[in-house]
């Protein structure tokens, strides 16, 4: 299979695929000056895509799902510094939720925004659980305090910690999912060491994309916490053999408008 396909009649030769590409196997043809690579090198490439994107005659198409190729108009997606600025300074952890469930369909179109997250040699690893049902969050939840008991008068670093959250909850008040209506879990291998880091980074486009989706998020800790050693919440879950929680997110519609940005430690920064 050809790994990338050259429209003759746009390129250019200008030779940016051959130095943006990141494992450098692309190269300019002796007679065409045409981008290619040779066969021996197919298997080096990691389907990144920078080829394609980075050509400014559109000339190069990268032979992964061609026909879902996506032209980009000038200035689409463009933001400007100060818009950017105050999104991400104006999203808050939300801990309070409307009951209205958030549809399936919207959840899935912030999930595809959170597939282009960066990953290790674009290896994509993350998968998703969405506990959609709110009765199944707060068996989480319970499962979750469960976890907690189990470590009172242990060593455990939560020990002291985790007795108020168990009287909070017995009390009625949800301190673990905070009547959030659903959950989302990223899920990894089991034997990747760079694989957490990357759900991290994907979980983190979930939660700066959900805002501009009229959704509230909030990083679920204690639920993420209790997923990778309490095994019964690990059967609750019911993930794929040989892959493994990295961590939580609970979100739904939530119940305040924002009207402020809050302020922050000052900016501490080395320059070398």
């Amino acid at each position: 299979m050809t790994l990338i396909i050259v429209d003759k009649n746009l390129c250019t030769g200008c030779g940016i695929c051959t130095k943006v590409c990141t494992t450098r196997i692309i190269e300019l043809a002796e007679e065409s000056n045409l981008p290619q690579v040779q066969e021996a090198n197919v298997l080096r490439c990691i389907k990144c895509g920078h080829c394609e994107v980075f050509c400014p005659s559109q000339a190069l198409l990268l032979n992964l799902l061609p026909d879902e190729k996506v032209i980009l108009p000038a200035g689409a997606g463009d933001i400007s510094a100060e818009d950017i600025d105050l999104y991400l300074k104006k999203r808050r952890s939300v801990r309070h939720f409307t009951k209205e469930p958030v549809p399936r369909e919207k959840i899935m179109e912030i999930l595809d925004v959170a597939r282009y997250a960066a990953s290790g040699t674009n290896g994509q690893p993350v998968q998703w659980l969405v506990v959609h049902d709110p009765e199944r969050v707060q068996k989480i939840a319970g499962l979750t305090i469960e976890w907690m008991k189990s470590l009172v008068n242990t060593p455990h670093p939560m020990s002291g910690y985790v007795p108020s959250l168990i009287a909070a909850w017995e009390s009625g008040n949800d301190v673990i999912c905070r009547d959030a209506p659903h959950l989302l879990f990223a899920h990894i291998p089991e034997d990747s060491p760079i694989a957490p880091v990357d759900a991290i980074i994907a979980l983190t486009h979930f939660d700066i994309t959900a805002p501009a989706y009229g959704i509230g998020t909030c990083w679920a800790g204690f639920v993420a916490a209790a997923a990778t050693s309490y095994e019964p919440l690990q059967q609750e879950l019911g993930l794929p053999e040989g892959r493994k929680t990295a961590y939580a997110i609970l979100f739904g519609n939530q119940k305040y408008e924002i009207y402020g940005i809050p302020r922050r430690k000052p900016l501490e920064v080395m320059w070398q």
